[in-house]
């Protein structure tokens, strides 16, 4: 099992280039960041279905950079570093990720590391509690209860990701839903209303949300989301 896209955050340019090239070959689309404030200021930077981080970063601390990243998301994120000690692996785990790997390592223990931790966290997707769109209130009600007022065009928006059970939908298809045409400046309409429904959940509950954009495709709600 093997994630469809995973970002590679590490300033070791030969180390990257024949990591991310390993990793190709099982299929996976890999994004290589050597600074980690380029990762977090790209437009998908919390839409990645794996996270493989070093801890010695310019720009934001590895250790920070995990934080930021479980604020936003809930995929695999498994630290590669040769930064040693019992310290190191405490603050990595309470951090947030998943698994740590001491450089050197080899590339198949790595490919492994992401195999097991994927594994572990589609059963745990599987397991998440859902979230509830209760179209009579125009709510969206959070796993733990918090609700979040809705607009219509939210409550559209939100329609979409129930339709897609899971999936992703595609740009096209959630301007189309929004009565706007498909014109390419509609784009940063259309990024301005997810940015807004996005903005407007965290400020309601702690949860992370799990409302995505998906690189060249769309967004995706990456929870289970029922109506009421």
């Amino acid at each position: 099992m093997h994630p469809k896209t995973l970002a590679l955050i590490d300033d070791d340019p030969e180390y990257t280039e024949f990591l991310a090239q390993y990793l190709r070959d099982f299929g996976i689309e890999v994004f290589v960041y050597a600074d980690s404030n380029e990762m977090l200021a790209g437009a998908h930077a919390f839409a990645h279905d794996f996270y493989v981080v070093d801890l010695m970063l310019p720009g934001v601390d590895g250790v920070e950079l995990i934080k930021i990243l479980r604020k936003r998301t809930d995929a695999g994120l498994l630290v590669v570093s040769g930064r040693l000690g019992a310290e190191v692996f405490k603050s990595v785990i309470t951090a947030g990720a998943d698994m740590h790997l001491v450089k050197p390592v080899q590339f198949e223990q790595v490919a492994l590391a992401i195999e097991a931790v994927q594994r572990r966290a589609g059963k745990a997707q599987a397991a998440l509690p859902a979230w509830k769109l209760d179209r009579r209130a125009g709510e969206l009600v959070a796993p733990d209860g918090a609700r979040v007022a809705l607009s219509e065009i939210d409550c559209a928006v939100m329609e979409c990701f129930l339709a897609a059970h899971g999936e992703p939908v595609l740009r096209d298809t959630l301007r189309q839903r929004l009565a706007r045409d498909a014109q390419p400046d509609q784009e940063d309409g259309l990024n301005a209303t997810i940015y807004r429904l996005r903005r407007r959940i965290e400020r309601a509950t702690p949860t992370p949300v799990p409302l995505q954009s998906k690189s060249r495709i769309g967004y995706q709600f990456r929870a289970p989301l029922v109506a009421l």
